[in-house]
């Protein structure tokens, strides 16, 4: 076995989420080598080009990868593993955290077409496509920002791609409303954890608001222009925002689950053209994550 193989038990827990009809009377070769090959590519970061031969057809394995990120069998591999994980009290809802990164992307990754990408057998538009395909421009080149929330034991609960340039304060509602953790016995799924944490890039109105109105307890702290603004206001400016000192120190923790995450080359490291596949690379990485 590779590092990046499936063990038997992480093979039981996918198998019963990947359809085994490929269309029109046809079957799919076995899954497993092609998760295989996958996940290969992911922590390697090699072009698709290069998979070894022990996975098949390289085109095969990247034109599964393609569809699995359009219709969206990533993302239901990934809450299958979530309600595992949180059946087995791997998930600390105590305390979660939300952060950003910046990927940056490769020369290759520019020069998509135009409109909305052809899935073979698919004729809806991805779930996850932008129209700027996440890339922004900066001085340093094409960057893609990759945000995400996490919890203490290096489990991403919900992930969002965007552009480089773009801000982290008005992603945080969007991230929040992606956290959805199915339960075992049925019901409603779990989206509202006991505390959030943030660094200043969260700290907005809207934002507190959000969270006061959800009832998540969260310590962020106020940004200077926020205080000095506040205070020139006197009685009218109201409160200052509260802040736990000790719970912001857990904040490291996201931090951790995103170096964990950019450990895979294909994250750290934009390659794909489509945002739509990049996020389903980031959604396979998350799911080794998981299973580890």
């Amino acid at each position: 076995m590779g590092r990046a193989d499936l063990t038997d038990l992480e093979w039981a827990r996918l198998e019963p989420h990947l359809l085994k009809n490929a269309g029109r009377g046809g079957r799919w070769k076995s899954h497993c080598v092609i998760i295989d090959g996958i996940f290969f590519r992911q922590w390697t970061g090699i072009p698709w080009r290069d998979l070894p031969e022990c996975f098949g057809s390289w085109k095969t394995v990247h034109d599964r990868h393609r569809r699995w990120s359009a219709d969206g069998t990533w993302g239901r591999m990934v809450q299958a593993v979530l309600t595992v994980a949180d059946a087995d009290g791997r998930i600390d809802w105590s305390m979660v955290g939300v952060d950003s990164t910046v990927c940056r992307a490769h020369q290759h990754a520019a020069g998509a077409r135009k409109g909305p990408p052809r899935v073979p057998g698919r004729r809806a538009r991805p779930a996850h496509h932008r129209g700027d395909e996440g890339l922004g421009r900066s001085r340093g080149g094409l960057t893609t920002k990759i945000h995400l929330s996490g919890e203490g034991g290096r489990h991403p609960l919900a992930i969002l791609v965007t552009s480089g340039q773009a801000g982290d304060g008005p992603q945080l509602i969007p991230v929040m409303e992606r956290i959805r953790v199915p339960r075992p016995a049925g019901g409603r799924p779990r989206t509202r954890p006991d505390y959030l944490s943030g660094d200043k890039a969260y700290s907005s109105r809207r934002n507190r608001r959000y969270l006061r109105r959800r009832h998540i307890k969260h310590t962020i702290p106020e940004r200077r222009d926020q205080r000095d603004h506040r205070q020139k206001r006197g009685s009218k400016g109201g409160r200052p925002a509260g802040f736990d000192r000790a719970s912001y120190a857990r904040r490291n923790e996201v931090e951790r689950t995103i170096n964990a995450l950019k450990g895979s080359r294909a994250v750290a490291t934009r390659f794909d053209k489509r945002v739509y596949v990049f996020h389903g690379t980031v959604t396979a990485a998350t799911i080794q994550l998981l299973l580890h």
